[in-house]
């Protein structure tokens, strides 16, 4: 599973942060899935692989701007690139309004369909060929949630041993098993691929967070996963200045949570337009990662744009880089 940053800024974009919005690739060629989607996503997507056609489907945890201004370009765009395939959008209810109006207004029509799941009071799961997709509740001034992403259709391992003791031989029939499918020998016996196969490994997860001002609602949702990518808006300090009425998370408390859960990696993101990459500037982005590395002693990633990240099937989380491609 590999997922790329197209925005890592809170609420309004800086010169090299744009306003949030993962991609996350798994399973088959080029398809990836959209995570919120802030003004200016398509644009950040032209500096990247993935392509409006191969774009399985869009996620919104909410329905402020930062998280979605960006939806109606990035659906015409799709369309003028010649999109046929159906694509869903899961989204809280005034995000179908937005988006047709939005897209009314502007005389644009899409050549594709548009399927509509809202996410509301009770929890939604969707699921594709490759991932299934569940939802938590969080706490933000609007009704938001987290995705969780569990892969499916894991590969199957071949108990030779079990088919050469029942007779079965080598052809056809094992790579249907191999693939998960039942199969129907030429003799009437049926062969169930659970009874002649075994998955070695567990599925990866990884959780999503939109704003969310309390980590601990998602004990549940990461009990078992690999990856959390939440939003750490400011240090505590900086929190405690602002006061409570945004409803976002300090790097402590981000932290705090994962220890508590031991979640074996943490990407924070969705940082305060405040904080400076460059250290001519204050504050600076290293302080969010000194507040963090306080109080938590997994492995720790501060996400910048265009980052690319892999969860392998060893269940070690890395960061692409350039080299990596070569």
């Amino acid at each position: 599973m590999r997922f790329t940053f197209l925005g890592t800024s809170a609420g309004t974009p800086t010169k090299i942060r744009n306003v949030t919005a993962l991609a996350l690739q798994h399973g088959g060629p080029r398809g990836w899935y959209l995570i919120d989607c802030g003004e200016g996503t398509q644009h950040q997507l032209l500096h990247t692989r993935h392509s409006l056609v191969q774009l399985r489907a869009i996620f919104i945890t909410h329905v402020h701007g930062d998280h979605a201004f960006g939806l109606p370009g990035l659906l015409a765009s799709a369309s003028m690139s010649g999109r046929t395939e159906p694509l869903p959008l899961i989204a809280p209810a005034p995000i179908r309004a937005f988006v047709e109006t939005a897209l009314a207004a502007c005389d644009s029509q899409l050549g594709y369909e548009l399927a509509f799941f809202e996410w509301g009071a009770a929890d939604l799961v969707w699921s594709d060929a490759y991932v299934e997709v569940t939802t938590a509740p969080l706490s933000h001034r609007v009704p938001c949630v987290a995705f969780r992403f569990t892969e499916k259709n894991l590969e199957r391992k071949l108990l030779t041993d079990q088919l050469e003791f029942d007779d079965v031989e080598p052809g056809p029939a094992w790579g249907e098993l191999q693939r998960g499918r039942d199969v129907v020998l030429n003799d009437g016996r049926v062969l169930k691929s659970d009874a002649y196969t075994a998955i070695t490994r567990e599925p990866r997860c990884i959780v999503v967070g939109g704003d969310n001002d309390s980590p601990e609602l998602l004990r549940e949702t990461c009990l078992d996963a690999h990856v959390l990518i939440h939003e750490s808006t400011y240090t505590q300090a900086v929190s405690n200045r602002v006061g409570p009425a945004p409803q976002h998370s300090s790097a402590e408390q981000v932290a705090r949570f994962a220890e508590s859960v031991r979640l074996p990696n943490l990407v924070l993101t969705h940082f305060s337009s405040r904080y400076q990459l460059s250290h001519h500037g204050a504050p600076h982005i290293d302080e969010i990662e000194f507040e963090a590395g306080r109080f938590y002693k997994g492995n720790l990633w501060l996400a910048r744009d265009f980052d690319d990240y892999e969860l392998g099937k060893d269940l070690i989380l890395r960061r692409i880089t350039p080299d990596d491609e070569e």
